[in-house]
């Protein structure tokens, strides 16, 4: 005669982890490889101004960024501490904002060119006529939308 058993309660086995740090590599790779980094180095001083009505920029990858400011402290003893515009990674004169705006705009798509912003960062004791001069080289080159790069104010400016 047969015999009936019971079937006895079978214990779940462990999850196996050995894969989890192959996982955890693949996707730190990824995210190395799909991010973007800072493209440029300063090598100017730049501490912006404050103001008290800002608004973020609404799309950072049409933004192209002209920085004013003294060179930084290695490079002074070269440049001098005169306030110096940059473009890229390198100084350059008001006369070369026309050739870089073009620049800029052919690395953007057609449908996006006519979006292009050009933030100016402009250290907040940079006097006003660099900024001038750079203003009407951007017109020649056709660049009106122009946004200037500011901190928030902790109060009231006086």
């Amino acid at each position: 005669m047969p015999v009936i058993r019971k079937k006895e309660k079978k214990e779940i086995g462990q999850i196996s982890t050995s894969s989890l740090p192959d996982i955890v590599f693949m996707i730190l790779f990824f995210f190395m490889v799909s991010t973007s980094m800072k493209e440029t180095e300063l090598v100017v001083k730049f501490k912006a101004p404050q103001a008290t009505e800002i608004q973020k920029l609404e799309n950072k990858a049409l933004a192209s960024y002209i920085y004013v400011g003294p060179p930084v402290e290695s490079l002074q003893a070269k440049f001098g501490s005169a306030p110096q515009i940059q473009l890229n990674n390198s100084f350059s004169s008001p006369q070369e904002i026309g050739r870089f705006i073009a620049s800029e705009r052919d690395l953007l798509n057609e449908a996006d060119r006519n979006k292009m912003t050009v933030c100016l960062k402009a250290d907040k004791d940079t006097r006003m006529g660099i900024i001038t001069d750079i203003k009407q080289e951007l017109r020649k080159a056709e660049a009106y939308k122009i946004s200037y790069a500011a901190s928030k104010a902790a109060g009231n400016l006086k």
